[in-house]
């Protein structure tokens, strides 16, 4: 945490939603929660995770207001307007550069750096008057605060990266490098909120008020369910409350839209004859309310049949081609009853197959796993964690060797768990490599190992050297211990030299003996400035990593002329 910060602000900026909570910085006893949504009939402790723009590409509302303004809208002016949802799957298992951009429900195009900073400078400033209001103190100064912002764990390093870039952009921060912004990881975040409840903060019968964290050696592991994402991960209580992760975090997308996605498929099965299509294309903001509506019943605690209001234009549409009550003739699952879609509970449950399939199957892998004997709890969290039927089904896979629990707020526990580390980020202690990293270097040449073709002499003193080896400074499946610091030793390859470029890798292999072996992947680089030139190729260069970080940070220096660079590895491509 940044030495001077008054207060710690947490965004859990979600697929689906998205809020914050924050505290003062001196302790974590009081964490505040903000509510959402009360100007239009809703107490949510999350906004939906959508941004407006105008016509003129200027930002006009987010969240609920911008649901709210978007249906409002007359579909002529929908059709110019920019509306985003559920932009946040953009940056999960893509390429993601700078200049990438994102496509509104219309099909309309605009940067995603444009959608992604706009959206955080809405929640910096609405956390900003909000603190301001509960402490009668106005935010003179941006070092004043320590600013969390979660992210999944199974996003890339550019992910993560583009992220900072949008906070910089969004006024947060002044640098890149700026120590006031933490990318805190979001089954993390959620651990550290719950191994500090009792058991009584859980969905579970209990009388026993002892925390997880008075327990060390416990094991769990604690499932992220998300509209997005899908996080799993392993931690285990060490003697000082702190965290340290037993498996690399692991999931894929298969969190709550894939849910919504199956409903709109069954609807578009129900409305045929191109009856659905048309309604998509004409009708955007009356289907933005209707898939609204359907993904507060998705996350449902009962275990009944679903009722959908179906609406005016969608009945109108329908009635051109023929009664609306006729379309349901074959639909299995579904029934029209005087204007609402019912949906059976058992076809509910057939619309969350490929999410549970999915997260059941992965939970196997891991705890089938010899390091994962002395596991005892399943931690579910995150909005999508609140549905029946998805703890229904973990519950009936697991539940006979595992205890499943679910904190009361399990769509909160990212938010406060973020402030918890954005107070302490040294709770986790360690942190296990999602990949092997290495770095590109040059080396003697060696007949008897090295491949011919990677052979060059050096323009002075005809040094014999091999280009393009791979050298490994981290292997995958590797503990790291956060605090500690890795130290490199480096000399350049030309006496006059000017510049030592620096190029990282990374690859699911153990090893590799060349960058440019298939599956391995370039990362980014930095350059360190060695103008001083006179000691030649005897010159010294110390590298200082920290991997276990939840960003990739490298300090390069030359210890000739003192130049020195600190960098977060440039992971974004142009």
């Amino acid at each position: 945490m940044a030495s001077k910060s008054v207060f710690v602000v947490a965004i859990d900026f979600g697929t689906s939603y998205s809020g914050y909570c924050f505290s003062l910085a001196s302790g974590t006893d009081q964490i505040r929660q903000v509510y959402w949504g009360t100007e239009h009939g809703f107490k949510s402790p999350k906004t939906p995770t959508c941004i407006l723009f105008n016509q003129q590409q200027e930002f006009k509302s987010f969240g609920y207001d911008a649901v709210m303004k978007y249906k409002s809208l007359p579909s002529s002016k929908a059709e110019s307007w920019y509306f985003f949802q559920n932009f946040k799957m953009k940056l999960y298992n893509t390429n993601v550069t700078t200049g990438m951009e994102l496509k509104a429900t219309n099909g309309k195009m605009l940067p995603a750096l444009t959608v992604f900073s706009e959206s955080l400078l809405y929640l910096k400033q609405h956390a900003l008057n909000t603190v301001e209001e509960a402490s009668f103190q106005t935010i003179y100064d941006q070092e004043e605060i320590t600013w969390v912002i979660t992210v999944p764990a199974i996003w890339s390093s550019a992910a993560k990266q583009f992220m900072r870039l949008a906070a910089k952009e969004a006024g947060m921060i002044s640098d890149m490098l700026s120590k006031n912004l933490i990318i805190a990881l979001e089954p993390e975040a959620a651990s550290l909120w719950c191994k500090q409840l009792p058991r009584e903060g859980f969905m579970a019968d209990s009388s026993d008020k002892k925390k997880f964290e008075d327990s060390p050696g416990i094991q769990y592991i604690v499932v992220d369910c998300g509209g997005g994402t899908i996080d799993i991960t392993v931690h285990e209580i060490q003697e000082n409350h702190c965290l340290k992760e037993l498996h690399k975090a692991t999931g894929g997308g298969w969190g709550g839209n894939t849910v919504d996605e199956n409903f709109t498929n069954f609807l578009r099965e129900i409305f045929s004859d191109g009856v659905w299509d048309e309604y998509v294309k004409s009708h955007p903001t009356e289907l933005q309310h209707m898939m609204y509506n359907f993904s507060l019943q998705k996350c449902s605690a009962s275990r009944e049949a679903v009722y959908i209001h179906c609406y005016y234009n969608l009945t109108r549409v329908a009635e051109c081609k023929k009664n609306i009550s006729q379309f349901f003739k074959k639909a299995e699952g579904a029934l029209w009853c005087d204007g609402m879609i019912m949906i059976t509970y058992e076809k509910m449950k057939s619309l969350f197959d490929y999410s549970i399939k999915n997260i059941i199957c992965t939970l196997r892998e891991i705890l089938d796993k010899p390091g994962m004997a002395k596991v005892q709890y399943i931690l579910l969290v995150g909005g999508f964690a609140s549905s029946i039927i998805l703890r229904d089904a973990i519950s009936q896979a697991f539940s006979k060797k595992y205890h499943i629990l679910c904190p009361v707020e399990a769509q909160a526990a990212i938010a406060k768990g973020a402030v918890l580390f954005g107070v302490n980020p040294h709770l986790v202690t360690s942190r296990i490599s999602a990949k092997t990293y290495g770095l590109k270097v040059n080396q003697i040449f060696d007949d008897a190992i090295h491949d011919a073709c990677k052979q060059k002499v050096s323009k002075a003193g005809g040094y014999v050297y091999c280009t393009d080896l791979f050298r490994k400074l981290v292997g995958i499946g590797e503990s790291v211990n956060i605090n500690e610091v890795a130290h490199y030793d480096f000399s350049p390859t030309e006496p006059d030299q000017k510049d030592a470029y620096f190029v990282f890798y990374c690859t699911e292999k153990q090893d590799a003996q060349y960058v440019d072996e298939e599956g391995i992947e370039q990362l980014g680089f930095c350059t360190v400035p060695m103008p001083d030139t006179h000691l030649g190729t005897q010159r010294q260069l110390k590298m200082e990593i920290k991997f276990g970080l939840t960003e990739f940070k490298a300090t390069c220096s030359d210890l000739t002329s003192k130049e020195s660079r600190t960098v977060i590895i440039d992971f974004l491509t142009v």
